[in-house]
């Protein structure tokens, strides 16, 4: 290996910050306000809040995920039904409306994950302590209950203020691994009297809300991302967190309470933010992917034909169905949040085959949540008037899609830096790769080993998205993002698996929470 020059990651990190707009770094007077706030955060609770510390909660996150949103609890129901409560932290009671803290989380809309350095939306002494529902002490929270029926619908439930207890802060790889049969049963599961059968009702649930998701049309896309691992200032790998079974069990129940929240708020006639994911901007591009791969889809879009495809490819060649999930997120188009009044016609969520969805499940990382969460107190609190107006969130449901895009960008750049680090002692060799984009900006194409994404500087005419080929990687610069290739032909067979980014920050992200 040739010795090269040291590469600051994380100062390129904080320029892809500032670079798209946001403040990397917290003003004083929100480390002031922070600072300030005592340890025993609800000493004398407001209202009247239920206690449920004593029920089976527990999470089940990221291994270093100290920034927790929610736990979870089942119960089994009369005639098969499953009762599902999920505790969402009441961030809104240490983060007041128009607060230092408040307006710094608005501005940034949204906890930004490079890999390199986590820039979160609110202080550590809130998101990863005195709000986030962490095991070892008791925490406010909102709760949201619906029943998953044995066809696997849901009927929203209530909606109320409660204390609770994490008992239990779980990791998607060991709970996976379990539940799939490929591993023990993690340490406190195991060792915890009851615990082993609460995971295995709340995926009995999961499989239920999945299956018939699916049924109504939702993607099957397996939406896996590749992120540095970086020791000691050098890039070692880029590593692909891959979809499991503990992730679809906080998928479905992230969709559901979601969904349920939206029913709560519509129910009180109160205008929210939706998510949503219109109808696909180039279907007959996923007309065409189809017919390469030797099925008709319809002239029109029609998300149950569309699944029912990728659920046949991915049984067909599960190695190369990343990449495919890949191409039709690329088409799809992305999604943004929208002010809805009562009384609308909802826009819907094409992706996920629900009508009326929002985003009110992370408060400690996405601030759409948090005014939802705030939306959904004022119902409970019996306020006079909701905390926002119309108009206020027409203009939040503009910036919020903006934040979301633009911290996409940045955890792109940093990705693309932390590629070219890892990339530059490989100048001239050959790999195997499929076109991620083609448009008047550029052509880019993603490699399946390593999963590193960069830009066709020659031979780039005629190639469109979904395309497998060969290129020769040309040159890198880590600090201007640039991995360059050149195509050098087709490429008939592509080997392992590829990753495909999340479809427009829905479930099975860390920084993209449901």
């Amino acid at each position: 290996m040739q010795d090269q020059p040291y590469v600051d990651l994380d100062a390129i990190a904080w320029m892809a910050m500032e670079q798209y707009g946001f403040f990397p770094a917290f003003p004083r007077p929100v480390v002031r306000e922070v600072g300030a706030l005592p340890e025993d955060t609800f000493a004398d609770p407001p209202g009247d809040p239920r206690d449920l510390r004593s029920l089976l909660w527990s999470s089940i996150d990221n291994h270093d995920s100290q920034d927790l949103d929610q736990i979870e609890v089942c119960e089994r129901g009369k005639n098969g039904a499953i009762r599902v409560r999920v505790a969402i932290a009441d961030v809104d009671a240490l983060v007041p409306k128009g607060s230092w803290t408040d307006r710094h989380a608005a501005h940034n809309g949204t906890s930004v994950y490079t890999g390199v350095v986590t820039f979160p939306m609110l202080p550590d002494r809130l998101s990863a302590g005195l709000s986030s529902l962490l095991p070892g002490r008791d925490h406010m929270a909102v709760v949201i209950e619906y029943t998953v029926l044995p066809d696997g619908s849901t009927k929203p439930g209530g909606v109320y203020r409660a204390i609770v207890a994490n008992h239990a802060k779980l990791v998607y790889e060991e709970v996976g691994d379990w539940l799939a049969g490929a591993g023990p049963a993690p340490r406190t599961v195991a060792e915890t009297p009851g615990f082993a059968e609460q995971v295995l009702l709340q995926h009995e649930a999961a499989t239920r809300m999945k299956k018939r998701r699916t049924e109504q049309g939702a993607l099957a896309l397996e939406t896996i991302e590749a992120e540095p691992v970086v020791a000691g200032g050098r890039v070692l790998e880029l590593v692909v967190q891959e979809q499991n079974l503990a992730r679809c069990l906080i998928e479905e129940f992230m969709v559901a309470a979601n969904g349920s929240l939206t029913a709560f708020l519509a129910a009180a006639g109160l205008p929210m933010i939706h998510r949503i994911v219109r109808t696909p901007k180039n279907w007959p591009g996923i007309v065409r992917e189809a017919a390469e791969h030797g099925e008709t889809l319809p002239a029109e879009p029609n998300a149950e034909a569309l699944t029912r495809f990728l659920i046949r490819q991915k049984a067909a060649d599960p190695d190369r169905f990343p990449d495919l999930s890949l191409t039709i997120v690329k088409l799809m188009g992305a999604g943004e949040y929208v002010a809805f009044r009562p009384g609308e016609t909802p826009v819907g969520h094409f992706a996920l085959a629900v009508t009326d969805y929002t985003h009110g499940t992370a408060p400690n990382r996405r601030y759409v949540d948090l005014i939802i969460q705030r939306l959904v107190k004022s119902v409970i609190n019996d306020a006079r008037y909701p905390p926002y107006t119309p108009e206020e969130l027409d203009d939040l449901a503009l910036h919020l899609t903006d934040r979301e895009k633009a911290s996409q960008k940045v955890e792109r750049f940093v990705r693309k830096a932390a590629a070219a680090v890892l990339l530059r002692d490989r100048i001239g060799e050959s790999f195997a790769a499929f076109v991620t984009g083609a448009s008047e900006k550029g052509t880019y194409v993603r490699l399946i080993d390593p999963p590193a994404e960069g830009k066709v500087v020659l031979g780039e005419e005629g190639l469109r998205v979904g395309q497998r080929v060969r290129v020769r990687l040309m040159a890198t610069d880590p600090y201007r993002g640039f991995i360059d290739f050149e195509h050098t032909g087709e490429e008939k067979r592509v080997t392992g698996p590829g990753p495909a980014e999340q479809p427009s920050g829905e479930p099975g992200s860390r920084s993209r929470r449901p």
